[in-house]
């Protein structure tokens, strides 16, 4: 079994602003300029390389927690073991839920401290079709500060259907208000990163075939020795929240009888890796740090 790595500092800090990267020039007494040549890939293995999971062994979740346990919360999944619905992968299947403002979804986890770079291979269909039917009908990765329910504090990246087909959703969630980003992919097999470098976390995404590219940057203010929640999680049917959907705590509290859940969600692997970023260099600024080298950065050597 392996062990969870965790901190030893409490966790008493949120998430920062919802801001995002900036380009400003950096001046003389401004951090410096990363280039790509310069720029190295996060470091495999190691103590938070004991994390990972190929999920390739049938019903072993014994390092992976879900929050309906941990934090007493409903359980909103209908479907989730490993190497078992689909060989080789982990597999959710959510009920009708949200991860948006304080409404709260589904989430299995791992508890991880420090700088981390997550990185996974996903895909996110319907139930009986390639994408989703329901509106916001998603499944990716999510980073949680613990017990945070009273003011929800979060990011994530995730895929599948939002108001349309194919997309890929990035959001930060401060104090209980969501701020989503959205970009189109085709659908099948994702790759994406969820990671958190210093004072800045960013989400990343690659088609099958396709190049890295960089979702969103944010800035993050959770001290480095602070544990968070880093796993997958899967959502779906919003339209079924009816009035619901303005009474977070109310919606909270019970679970949608009469929804309509489309979403079924295979996870390959969830590695986990550390980041490399000089001191010096800006994450949040594309200029000191543009995506280029922020792919570099933050993505396995060779992935």
């Amino acid at each position: 079994m392996r062990a969870k790595v965790v901190g030893t500092v409490a966790v008493v800090s949120v998430l920062a602003g919802c801001g995002s990267a900036t380009s400003a020039q950096p001046s003389a007494d401004a951090p410096g300029v990363l280039s790509v040549k310069d720029a190295k890939p996060p470091t495999p293995g190691g103590e938070v390389g004991s994390a990972s999971d190929e999920f390739d062994k049938p019903g072993d979740a014994s390092v992976w927690s879900k929050l309906s346990d941990t934090e007493k919360d409903l359980d909103r999944l209908d479907g989730y073991d490993i190497d078992k619905t689909v060989k080789g992968s982990l597999y959710l299947q959510p009920k009708t839920s949200s991860w948006f403002d304080g409404f709260r979804g589904p989430f299995v986890y791992q508890d991880l401290a420090g700088d981390i770079v997550m990185y996974a291979r996903v895909k996110v269909t319907g139930k009986q079709s390639a994408r989703p039917k329901r509106k916001f009908s998603l499944g990716g990765l999510m980073a949680r500060v613990p017990d945070t329910y009273a003011k929800a504090s979060w990011f994530s990246i995730t895929t599948g259907t939002s108001d349309v087909p194919g997309q890929v959703e990035a959001k930060i969630t401060k104090d209980g208000s969501s701020k989503p980003s959205y970009a189109t992919v085709k659908g099948g097999w994702l790759d994406m990163v969820l990671a958190r470098v210093g004072r800045a976390a960013a989400a990343l995404y690659r088609e099958q075939g396709g190049t890295w590219k960089v979702a969103k940057r944010w800035p993050v203010d959770v001290p480095a020795n602070n544990v968070m929640q880093w796993g997958v999680t899967a959502y779906t049917d919003w339209d079924s929240f009816n009035t619901l959907k303005k009474d977070e705590a109310k919606a909270n509290a019970q679970l949608i009888k009469k929804g309509q859940p489309d979403v079924k969600m295979s996870v390959d692997f969830v590695r986990f890796l550390r980041p490399e970023l000089p001191d010096w260099a800006d994450p949040l600024n594309t200029a000191s740090v543009d995506d280029q080298a922020l792919i570099k950065a933050l993505t396995p050597a060779g992935a």
